[in-house]
């Protein structure tokens, strides 16, 4: 019978906007669960994603990117990244192969966190000559007491050795979740969040970071999802926007969401969408609570 102790923990994902925190975690965890844009702060919540093997179980978080919050709805992203820092059995701090160090509190409290840590220095497809060699001793300078990876989670390089560390600093602890569940969150949520992936893939400036995605009915049956969801947006312009000539910028939301949902959810969808107005959300705490941002 083999005696070898079960290991599980959590495990944080942090960095800067964009450094591509959501598309490793995706690679690790081998399910699409956080939504992936070239757009910055595309990820407002907290989001685990479990993975169970034999004899350990992996927590990943994600979080939103580390920025200085300009209003109510970022100081609730960065609560989450606070969260994750006071939970975490291991850190992964993530930086991409041109970013320069910087002094930040998040910076401070992962150093002299006790627990094992690494650089993660991402993107490193885009690579050219000694650039990567380079990074990695401007890294160790700047961050001596971090081991250092290099990564490219796009094209899944490194990402077994990634795995292979974690699994070997995982601490001695029974699973936290079933070992069939795969993540914390709930279908209503990841219906939501691909409607929002595919507002962030359609407009520009500022309108998608002024949307939110609320999923009023989820209705599952043996061969389809019947959906009805409202996008909410802070201005009556925005929802012109959004809704776009004759309806069809909607339209086409609509039917992008759908089709990821049908590659997520294994099953058809009908998907009904509407657009509301709710003025100014992200700066009102009552607008944030309805829409699960505080609890």
């Amino acid at each position: 019978m083999d005696s070898t102790p079960f290991k599980s923990g959590y495990i944080s994902i942090l960095g800067k906007p964009n450094v591509g925190k959501s598309t490793l975690m995706n690679a690790l965890v081998g399910e699409r669960l956080s939504i992936m844009t070239a757009k910055a702060q595309t990820t407002r919540h907290r989001i685990f994603g479990i993975v169970s093997g034999e004899g350990y179980q992996m927590i990943y978080s994600d979080t939103p990117g580390v920025i200085d919050p300009q209003y109510r709805l970022q100081e609730n992203m960065m609560s989450y990244v606070r969260a994750s820092l006071e939970d975490a059995d291991i850190l992964l701090y993530m930086v991409e192969l041109g970013e320069k160090y910087e002094p930040s509190k998040v910076i401070d409290i992962v150093r002299d966190m006790p627990i094992p840590k690494l650089l993660i220095i991402n993107k490193i497809d885009q690579a050219r000559g000694s650039q990567l060699t380079d990074k990695i001793t401007y890294w160790k300078d700047m961050l001596p007491e971090m081991e250092i990876l290099p990564v490219s989670a796009l094209e899944h390089t490194n990402v077994d050795e990634l795995m292979t560390w974690l699994k070997d600093k995982l601490p001695v602890h029974p699973p936290y979740f079933e070992t069939d569940e795969i993540t914390d969150r709930s279908e209503r949520f990841f219906a939501a969040e691909i409607i929002r992936e595919k507002i962030f893939l359609n407009y520009k400036k500022e309108v998608p970071y002024s949307c939110e995605v609320v999923v009023e009915e989820f209705k599952e049956d043996e061969h389809i999802i019947r959906l009805r969801a409202i996008i909410y947006v802070e201005r009556d312009s925005q929802k012109g926007i959004i809704i776009g000539k004759q309806g069809q910028s909607l339209k086409k939301v609509g039917m992008e969401a759908r089709e990821g949902m049908e590659v997520f959810f294994q099953k058809k969808v009908h998907l009904e969408t509407y657009v509301k107005v709710e003025k100014d959300w992200r700066k009102k705490d009552k607008s944030l609570k309805k829409f699960g941002y505080i609890h």
